[in-house]
């Protein structure tokens, strides 16, 4: 028996769909296919762009594994969310970063609602528009996460509107990111970052033997320093043969907005936040310099991530510098993030608008 409608053309979705044995929604219009692994975090696993066939996310080494079937050899809290990184799209939450422990409650890196799955329905089928609502409650902290997925026809935009309510009787400190990993073919070295401004800093100690940026330096968005004193223009990719491995974080941008664009190809991704509620934007480069477990030189990609706090050393940092979350009891915080495709951006992009209009720069 089918339970909803089936059509070739305008807006579509369907959650009849199994991947390597996980639950799966495809949503798609004209211009993007959404692929959502629901039975993992509501993870976006691809984001692609139809005109190009460019799929803007990066995928792990190991690509997709189903919880059921692969064993962790190790309880390991960093190494079991690693066990099960796909790449792309991530909503960490409410421990984002390296372990911590709040409360008697153990947080693994990135804890813990991407590792679980979520409850995801339709509840827009139309071939002028379709929507995905998610929702988790999560297993460690009393939170409740919610987030609507919904396309447009004819739009580039993906909108992505969520909120997170504390159920608790008590505060609860929590951390919120948007973890997007970003890979080939839109990342080469001949792509540019381009962001409204903004303070840049790089994490405060040197975490991988492939480093090349100076710990803790500040200055301007994009100019930044090597280990040797070298200005470095964090706004330019490298391509792979540099072979580094580096986090950086941008804070105090006028406005929330970033766009990764191929300038070979013209073709570009742009991500929207509100900057009120995504204070810090994680910026990991991974330029094919992350050697020993679990990369070994294979990766080459960046992580662009609007995250409520600073830095990646894990929520019990981020209560120490007083970025973390509070959130009252009842308390609810709201957020809209739109993912916009573009094309003939050849120098890159202007700004991008709170509806996620590209002006290209000429």
């Amino acid at each position: 028996m089918h339970y909803q409608d089936e059509r070739n053309h305008g807006c579509r979705v369907s959650d009849a769909w199994t991947y390597r044995g996980l639950k799966t929604v495809v949503m798609e219009n004209e211009l993007l296919r959404i692929v959502v692994l629901a039975d993992k975090g509501a993870d976006i696993l691809e984001l692609l762009h139809k005109p190009t066939d460019v799929d803007f996310l990066w995928r792990s080494p190991w690509g997709v594994r189903d919880p059921s079937k692969f064993v962790a050899t190790t309880g390991s809290p960093v190494g079991m969310w690693l066990d099960f990184y796909e790449g792309g799209w991530q909503t960490v939450f409410p421990a984002g970063g390296f372990p911590a422990t709040l409360g008697g409650a153990e947080l693994g890196l990135h804890a813990d609602a991407n590792l679980a799955p979520w409850d995801c329905v339709i509840v827009d089928d139309t071939p002028d528009v379709v929507s995905i609502r998610c929702s988790i409650r999560t297993a460690r902290l009393p939170f409740y996460f919610e987030k609507t997925l919904t396309l447009s026809t004819g739009s580039p935009v993906l909108e992505v509107d969520e909120f997170v309510v504390n159920e608790g009787r008590e505060t609860v400190p929590c951390v919120w990111g948007e973890h997007i990993a970003l890979g080939a073919p839109t990342l080469s070295g001949d792509s540019v970052i381009d962001l409204p401004g903004g303070t840049l800093i790089n994490h405060p100690d040197i975490g991988d033997a492939n480093a090349r940026l100076k710990p803790d330096f500040r200055g301007p968005w994009p100019w930044t320093e090597d280990k040797d004193g070298n200005r470095v223009d964090l706004s330019k990719v490298p391509p792979p043969s540099i072979e580094a491995y580096d986090m950086s974080y941008i804070t105090d941008m006028p406005e929330g907005w970033y766009g990764l664009t191929n300038l070979s190809t013209g073709v570009g991704v742009g991500v929207v936040f509100p900057k009120d509620v995504f204070e810090y934007l994680w910026y990991w480069q991974s330029l094919g310099g992350g050697y020993g477990y679990p990369w070994y030189g294979r990766t080459y990609n960046v992580g662009l991530e609007p995250f409520t706090s600073f830095a990646n050393d894990g929520l019990g940092s981020a209560i120490e510098n007083g970025t973390a979350l509070n959130m009252e009891p009842g308390q609810r915080v709201d957020a809209s993030v739109k993912v916009v495709a573009y094309t003939d951006a050849h120098r890159g992009v202007e700004s991008i608008s709170p509806g996620g209009d590209v002006a290209k720069r000429s």
